[in-house]
């Protein structure tokens, strides 16, 4: 069954850049400005000077915003962050497969994709607080700003944040803030939530909020979207915080996503310029990714029909089987026959209508929940929560559940398997291409165990964390240096402050 998502026809994001659509946007902001002019008093600070700088309009931004980052972060989650958590493996152009992470290639520098929408988003936040018009953006972008900004930070770890997003009134070298300040200090992540929520709350204009390809505007179903992130990232460091009594007053208060028709997503289609990035590109750079041998053996044996949602039999095979890789080949010294390993399903190239960019989901919510409460964090029925984390997961992939799954091997009590590491582990096939969500999840947690991989360029380790892009030791040196040397020269098997 397709879910029922809004179909919204999507600017594609071009930052804007040339003379030609900075007139158009000239011209659009000013016609919008006498339209907002019979509601507000403030027609001059919604016009624009012709001689000074061109402001965007906060609607034409926030779809902007909302499309950039779940594309990008869609083919990153397909390219890269699928590799780390060894749903999929890389044939060529692996370094990245095989953790030389400072090498991306066909994707694995998300560090511009977070910067680039905190900037515009950052935008967005203060025209909602300056111009009384724009007012309710504002609990949608401190939404949208703890969103991106967790993202970043649990990749990367410390990273420029109080400083940051607004090179025009600030430093455009900002010093980099520790992991636990941007969670915990006034303007992070879980303040931002809780202010984004009281903005809508107390929002009582008639003006509609525009641009929202995510909600359609209902404001509404932005607190359910900020109370899921709520338990998704107070769970995240419930290691180094005692987070029960928030967790407990987000449950209790039953405001967050439950069902997939209320999913944090947006649609791909099946044509340009909004189908899903690998259907875009040479059929070359699509073939170069097969099924990981990790996550052969782990739907395998759960019997999961999944893999047949995700993945394609090989070519080579005789009955319809399917056949994984070990992650990270040495592509220079081991000859691969792409026909003898299964590639992505067609929904990822041939029909992308079913496939979403993804924010937060219910099932998501649900195994967190599921978590929260096997480790008495809440009070609630864990192996309730679960089960319908599964249902709810089968459900977004457009699979049929078996009757005997969730009582088999996928059971809540499963013989030799913790609770903890069933519900992790169904949220870990649940997340493929979901950004790099299931390697943070494998960090945090350990599961599902994850393979030595074969041609290791990182000593056999699993990374735990991104390593700064090049980039900023060019820009941003000062503050660089002394990052770098607060995580052993950049290294990416230093852990992040909640994984510590």
């Amino acid at each position: 069954m397709k879910k029922t998502i809004k179909s919204v026809r999507f600017l594609k994001a071009d930052r804007f850049k040339t003379e030609n659509m900075k007139k158009f946007l000239y011209i659009i902001t000013v016609l919008g400005a006498f339209v907002i002019s019979s509601c507000t008093k403030d027609f001059e600070a919604i016009n624009t000077n012709p001689n000074a700088p061109v402001s965007v309009q906060p609607s034409l931004l926030l779809r902007q915003v909302i499309y950039n980052f779940g594309e990008e972060m869609s083919y990153e989650g397909f390219v890269a962050g699928d590799l780390l958590s060894q749903h999929r493996t890389a044939l060529d152009f692996n370094l990245f497969d095989r953790h030389a992470l400072k090498s991306p290639q066909l994707g694995g520098n998300p560090w511009p994709v977070f910067y680039t929408n905190l900037r515009d988003n950052e935008i967005i936040l203060n025209q909602s607080r300056t111009t009384d018009a724009f007012r309710v953006y504002e609990g949608p972008a401190l939404i949208l700003k703890a969103y991106i900004a967790a993202g970043l930070t649990d990749l990367f770890g410390d990273v420029p944040y109080f400083e940051a997003f607004d090179g025009v009134n600030s430093t455009v070298t900002p010093a980099y803030n520790e992991q636990e300040a941007i969670y915990m200090n006034e303007g992070g992540i879980l303040d931002n939530l809780n202010k984004g929520i009281v903005a809508i709350e107390n929002y009582n204009d008639a003006i509609q909020l525009e641009g929202d390809i995510l909600f359609n505007g209902d404001l509404n179903a932005w607190i359910r979207f900020a109370n899921s992130l709520k338990i998704k990232h107070l769970l995240r460091i419930s290691d180094r915080v005692d987070v029960s009594a928030d967790l407990q007053a987000v449950f209790n208060d039953d405001n967050y996503i439950k069902t997939n028709t209320k999913n944090a997503v947006f649609d791909f289609t099946n044509s340009d310029p909004n189908s899903f990035r690998l259907a875009q590109l040479r059929i070359g750079d699509f073939n170069n990714f097969v099924l990981s041998e990790t996550m052969e053996d782990i739907l395998v044996d759960l019997n999961d029909p999944r893999i047949e949602t995700l993945f394609r039999p090989f070519s080579n095979s005789t009955s319809g089987e399917f056949n994984g890789l070990l992650n990270g080949v040495d592509a220079t010294s081991t000859s691969i026959t792409l026909a003898d390993y299964s590639l992505a399903s067609s929904m990822f190239r041939e029909d992308t209508s079913t496939l979403d960019a993804n924010f937060i989901t219910a099932w998501e919510v649900h195994f967190a929940l599921a978590e929260a409460a096997a480790k008495n964090l809440i009070s609630a029925n864990a192996q309730s929560l679960y089960e319908t984390g599964i249902t709810l997961a089968f459900e977004y992939w457009n699979t049929e559940l078996p009757p005997n799954y969730i009582s088999g091997p996928a059971s809540f009590n499963a013989s030799g398997a913790s609770s903890i590491e069933q519900i992790i582990t169904q949220k870990w096939i649940a997340n493929t291409i979901n950004g790099y969500e299931g390697w943070i999840e494998y960090r945090r947690t350990g599961f599902p165990e994850l393979r030595t991989i074969s041609a290791s360029l990182n000593n056999d380790l699993i990374p735990t964390r991104m390593p700064y892009p090049d980039e900023e030791a060019a820009l941003n040196a000062e503050n660089y240096i002394k990052a770098a040397d607060a995580t052993d020269n950049n290294s990416i098997n230093v852990k992040v402050w909640w994984d510590e």
